[in-house]
């Protein structure tokens, strides 16, 4: 079991993940200790935010499919990976697991 921090994930999104990641342990930014992969969504935090806050966790960002400007600005943020929303919610469990073995 890992534990995912969901940064500026909504209750939808976060429902969700839930349930794709059952095994998994999902926390809020209000968790204190350092996760083991970050889950953020780009559209509502600034991803060189994230990215300076956990330099050494896997991060994996989402946001809508139309917000290219947002997909590229994360990977120059270097995030791990970057996704449409709606490929966040169909593969969670494969993102999640390939970062985390990764």
């Amino acid at each position: 079991m890992a534990t995912i921090l969901l940064a500026g994930v909504d209750l939808y999104i976060r429902g969700r993940l839930e349930a794709a990641l059952p095994s998994h342990h999902l926390v809020t930014t209000d968790h204190v200790g350092e996760p083991e992969l970050v889950v953020a969504d780009v559209a509502r935090l600034d991803p060189d935010e994230v990215a300076d806050t956990y330099p050494d966790v896997p991060l994996l960002g989402f946001t809508n499919h139309t917000d290219t400007a947002g997909l590229r600005a994360a990977h120059e943020a270097g995030f791990d990976q970057v996704v449409a929303k709606s490929a966040l919610c169909e593969r969670a469990s494969e993102l999640v697991e390939e970062l985390l073995a990764g």
